[in-house]
C-alpha cells in the first residue's frame, strides 16, 4: 500500500542517508514535489532516467507503491542494486546502465511514466530528445522532468556579475521560457505543467550540508549566485 502522509516524506527520512547520496540538490525533495503532479497509481511502471544514487527511485517505491526502472549512466548499477536491497527495495527498484543519448533497451508503450531529476538537462537540451523518449510511454502516460535552471534568459554574454567566476556551459542552466518553448515543439504530447518549483531554495540548502557540496559549490553559493537559481518542472501527456 502506498506510504500517505501530512508531513512531506522527504522532511522525515534519514538525513544521513540522503548526505551520503545526494549527487545535487536534493533529488528527493525535487522528485516529491514533481510527483504531486502525476496521476501516480500502485502498480504503474516508471522509468527513473538519470537517477544517480537512486533516492529519486527510492521516494517513488516507498511513497507511491510504483515499481521503478532506475537507469544511470554515472553509477553501477551494482552499487544501487546494494543500496536498494539494504532497504529492502530489490524487487522493486531495478537499476540499470543506460545511456540516454544511445539506443535506450526498453519496449515500447511500456512505461505509465518517464521521471528525471537533476539529469534532464545533461541529455535533453536539444531537439531530439523528447520524441526519442516518448515511443516508451504508453499512450496518455506522461512524462516529467525537474531541472536547475536561471530565473532569467541569461546567456554567457549577460549573466548576473556574481555567477560570471563560476559559470561553465557544462551547467546546461536554462530559464523557464526557453525549457517551455522547446517542450512545445513537440507535437506527441500535451504541456500540463511547466512552472518554477517551490522547493528550489530548500534542496539547495540540503545539498550544502553534504561533503559533495563542499568544495564546488558552497563558494558559488556562498558568492550569492543562488539568488538567481530556480528548479524548473516540465510535464507532459502523451497522445
Amino acid at each position: 500500500m502506498a506510504m500517505t502522509t501530512t508531513t512531506p516524506f522527504t522532511d522525515a527520512y534519514d538525513h544521513t542517508f540522503l548526505r551520503e547520496t545526494m549527487m545535487g540538490p536534493n533529488a528527493m525533495r525535487i522528485t516529491e514535489e514533481l510527483a504531486s503532479s502525476l496521476p501516480l497509481r500502485p502498480g504503474m511502471r516508471v522509468l527513473d532516467l538519470g537517477c544517480g544514487k537512486g533516492i529519486s527511485s527510492i521516494l517513488l517505491t516507498q511513497k507511491f507503491d510504483v515499481t521503478v526502472f532506475a537507469a544511470d549512466l554515472w553509477i553501477s548499477p551494482t552499487e544501487n542494486a546494494q543500496r536498494f536491497a539494504a532497504l529492502g527495495l530489490d524487487e522493486r527498484i531495478f537499476p540499470l546502465l543506460v545511456d540516454a543519448t544511445k539506443e535506450i533497451p526498453f519496449a515500447e508503450d511500456y512505461f505509465d511514466a518517464i521521471i528525471s531529476v537533476d539529469a534532464y538537462q545533461y541529455f535533453g537540451s536539444n531537439d531530439t530528445m523528447l520524441p526519442e523518449l516518448l515511443p516508451y510511454l504508453k499512450p496518455g502516460g506522461h512524462i516529467a522532468v525537474a531541472v536547475p535552471g536561471f530565473i532569467g534568459d541569461y546567456t554567457e554574454g549577460n549573466l548576473p556579475e556574481v555567477v560570471k567566476p563560476f559559470w561553465t556551459p557544462d551547467w546546461y542552466f536554462f530559464s523557464r521560457a526557453w525549457w517551455k518553448a522547446l517542450w512545445e515543439k513537440e507535437p506527441g504530447i500535451v504541456l500540463t505543467s511547466v512552472r518554477e518549483m517551490d522547493c528550489c531554495a530548500k534542496a539547495w540548502e540540503e545539498f550544502m550540508q553534504c561533503p559533495m557540496a563542499q568544495e564546488m559549490m558552497v563558494p558559488i553559493m556562498d558568492a550569492g549566485a543562488g539568488a538567481f537559481f530556480n528548479m524548473i518542472e516540465l510535464v507532459g501527456r502523451r497522445v
